[in-house]
């Protein structure tokens, strides 16, 4: 298959662009290398893509749709769209960027999508747009959202902008939406990976909150099943499907995980409760195992374990 990525410098985009690549698919990746966090960790992320006659980097805004047409081509089977300005709390701060990304680049992406005809759509969606739901595990079907932030406002929008492709232009339209995406490469801003830098730096961690907030943590190898499955998936044109792992841990506990996942006890400080945070994920994910045969096969611990291997390799330590 010939496929595009947006955002395939990213954590979890260049984790599936190494899927494809050695699946034998041909690779286009759409990044901007946002300044968001340090261009240098992407550059690394997708140097060994390069190795790779099937694989090509155009460095594109997806905001800039003149470029996008150029970069993109007609034979282009499924467009798998990661692309988006991230993170909650950097929303409530900048909402306008957001939406011109996260809506207008998406909107752009579906352009491309019609004027060339390409009819597999795979988009990230999040947890978030969930918001406030008070009804866990959370499901596809449950149709109170009540995103409490701008990213996960501009992801509503994103998947309504999705269902309007498919209806109008016959666009399979898959939205998955995310849980805590975790694992090797991940974002240094990221709990997981800020809380584990700090603890081998001998500094404290701030915990927000009393530490009883609880996220649906899932792993980065789960994440790239489901995306693959989605790739591939023939039937119905338009779907909203969760990813995660079916399981919900306390953030006090996310602490003892890493603590035993690295051997360092952590220095705990707590701080007020963030705006734009929701106090709990959880992600019932049958319908991704009906639709997509998905199962998340890495517990906590052991995704931690590979986390910390990877951390540890990369710092010489």
């Amino acid at each position: 298959m010939n496929v595009v990525v947006t955002g395939g410098a990213g954590f979890i985009g260049s984790h599936l662009i190494d899927r494809l690549l050695k699946e034998g698919h041909n690779v286009t990746n759409i990044d901007n290398f946002d300044s968001f966090y340090d261009e240098s960790i992407k550059r690394e992320n997708i140097k060994g893509h390069f190795e790779y006659d099937a694989y090509k980097l155009h460095e594109v805004d997806i905001r800039d749709k003149e470029v996008l047409d150029k970069a993109i081509f007609d034979d282009t089977d499924v467009i798998v769209h990661l692309a988006a300005k991230a993170g909650v709390r950097p929303s409530i701060a900048d909402p306008i960027a957001y939406q011109e990304v996260n809506v207008a680049g998406t909107q752009n992406m579906l352009e491309v999508a019609r004027e060339k005809d390409i009819k597999q759509f795979v988009f990230a969606s999040s947890s978030s747009v969930y918001g406030k739901n008070p009804n866990v595990p959370w499901k596809e079907d449950d149709a109170v959202l009540q995103p409490i932030s701008p990213y996960a406002s501009t992801k509503v929008s994103g998947e309504l902008l999705g269902h309007v492709y498919s209806h109008l232009y016959d666009i399979r339209f898959l939205a998955l939406r995310f849980f805590t995406v975790y694992g090797p490469r991940q974002r240094p801003d990221l709990a997981i990976h800020k809380f584990l830098k700090l603890m081998s730096d001998g500094k404290e961690i701030t915990l927000y909150g009393d530490g009883s907030t609880r996220r649906d943590y899932t792993f980065i190898d789960d994440i790239v099943d489901g995306i693959m499955g989605a790739i591939n998936y023939t039937d119905t044109l338009y779907e909203v499907i969760n990813l995660g792992n079916n399981e919900t841990v306390e953030l006090l506990e996310l602490v003892e995980a890493i603590e035993k996942a690295s051997g360092i006890t952590a220095k705990k400080t707590f701080g007020p409760e963030q705006p734009g945070d929701v106090k709990q994920t959880w992600a019932d994910v049958s319908n991704a195992g009906n639709l997509l045969n998905y199962h998340a096969d890495y517990s906590i611990d052991k995704g931690l374990k590979a986390f910390v291997e990877w951390y540890n390799e990369v710092n010489g330590e």
